[in-house]
């Protein structure tokens, strides 16, 4: 499965000088990238779906073609067709504490390889290692410019536990942090495959397997949006770091815009939903004007406590022109949607400044959906 990134040509108009910060941002970037190894990981959706088969031949093929590759790290077991591919492949004994393993980081340092394989990202090390978990590992074998393949599946990946549990009914006992993807992952490939035969064995009834296939279904759908959220989010640095403001992504953002004067409870949960389902962002926020009257304020504290615990990232915006701040903060952050509240009282001048609201932000929105919500 690939992932698609539309390409937009840029105009004369909208490219503009760097700034400094931009500059020194775009030079840190690149040296950044100089000094580092590369990180490429196989994300599956489940298990027994050939993430080990695809890094172990990845590291075969490399090594084929004169690239130093070493093994790191492994599962405890393997079928044949794996096996046979292992034993083609130089490997650095894990460090053993009691039933638990670890890299030897150490060791993989003073080897040195181009390439380290490390068959499972997911890992708490041991009491005692200088690293709490695996990733951490593999963040200093980047620091000391060796090149790792690695596999992880998605329900390591943090902020997906909430909904993997309700897919699943289980939790994953450890976690990927998000910014470790975004800032170090060159690349990310699904593995978009079957599972093995052995996933369904035992599972004879027709109602278990078609529910074991829906969440299979599920968690594949949640696979492909982390995988598009880190390219977004690297996108997105690589733009910002060349003076370019991205304005779009394949990551949803949802904005919901709360005021004094009406509950906006289904808006924000309709918000939400719309961005757990694509696993994206969510922002509330309000733009202060005048000093609302008590029944008013009682009703924006609602709208916005309704919001924080929804889980939005909330903010007060400020500024003369509420379409403009509006239209800023949507830019800045890469909102998607913008959801807006329209009254269907009878008119009077109020309504028509809001109705002026509506339509500017329809017409100034570009490349953001709006969304509009009768009061």
């Amino acid at each position: 499965m690939s992932l698609w990134i539309e390409y937009v040509q840029m105009t004369e108009d909208s490219l503009r000088r760097q700034t400094p910060d931009e500059l020194l941002a775009e030079i840190e970037l690149d040296e950044r990238r100089k000094r580092r190894g590369k990180l490429k990981v196989f994300l599956g959706y489940a298990g027994g779906v050939g993430k080990s088969y695809q890094m172990l031949d990845e590291g075969r093929r490399r090594l084929e073609r004169g690239e130093d590759v070493v093994v790191c790290a492994l599962q405890r077991e393997y079928p044949p067709g794996v096996q046979l591919i292992l034993n083609r492949l130089e490997t650095i004994p894990t460090l053993k504490t009691c039933d638990a393993e670890s890299i030897d980081v150490e060791a993989v340092v003073r080897r040195h390889p181009q390439v380290a394989l490390i068959d499972g990202l997911a890992y708490a090390n041991p009491p005692g290692c200088p690293n709490g978990h695996r990733w951490q590992d593999v963040e200093q074998l980047l620091d000391a410019g060796i090149s790792v393949i690695t596999t992880v599946n998605v329900q390591y990946l943090e902020g997906l536990q909430d909904e993997i549990e309700r897919i699943t009914g289980n939790r994953a006992p450890f976690i990927i942090p998000k910014s470790f993807l975004e800032e170090s992952a060159d690349e990310i490939a699904l593995v978009d495959a079957p599972p093995a035969e052995s996933f369904w064995h035992g599972m004879v009834d027709r109602s278990t397997l078609l529910a074991e296939k829906h969440k299979l279904s599920r968690l594949r759908e949640l696979a492909l949006l982390a995988a598009a959220a880190v390219v977004d989010r690297q996108l997105e640095s690589y733009l910002r770091s060349h003076g370019t403001e991205q304005t779009w992504g394949v990551h949803e953002r949802i904005l919901v815009c709360v005021t004094p004067r009406s509950d906006a409870t289904r808006m924000l949960e309709s918000g939400r939903r719309n961005a757990d389902r694509f696993q994206g962002e969510f922002y509330a926020v309000y733009v202060s004007q005048a000093k609302p009257s008590e029944h008013g304020q009682r009703i924006l504290e609602h709208n916005l406590e309704s919001a924080r615990k929804l889980g939005a990232e909330v903010e007060i915006l400020s500024g003369p022109d509420t379409a403009q701040a509006i239209l800023a903060f949507a830019m800045e952050r890469g909102i998607t949607q913008i959801f807006v509240g329209h009254s269907s009282a009878p008119y009077n001048v109020w309504n028509h400044l809001r109705g002026d609201l509506v339509n500017r932000l329809i017409r100034s929105a570009e490349g953001i959906d709006v969304v509009v919500y009768p009061r």
